[in-house]
Parts: structure tokens; C-alpha cells; sequence
């Protein structure tokens, strides 16, 4: 049983671990202007 509880715990920091990796890892000063992104199409 415990086993199961230690494979879900584990599964779930894995999962934390990608959605703060997706969302903090991006561009150092964030999103870029609104003129300067229609520059990049």
C-alpha cells in the first residue's frame, strides 16, 4: 500500500516539477511589447 501512496506522491512532484519548469523558465523579462511581437511574424 505504501508503495502506491510513494509512486503517486512521486508522480505528482514530477508533475509540479513540469508545470513550474513550463511556466518560470520562459523570456528574463517576460512577455515581449505588443509592437515588437507583430515584428516577428
Amino acid at each position: 500500500m505504501w508503495l502506491i501512496v510513494l509512486e503517486a506522491a512521486a508522480a505528482l512532484a514530477v508533475l509540479v516539477g513540469l508545470v513550474w519548469w513550463t511556466m518560470f523558465s520562459g523570456r528574463r523579462q517576460g512577455e515581449l511589447p505588443q509592437d515588437e511581437r507583430d515584428l516577428d511574424r
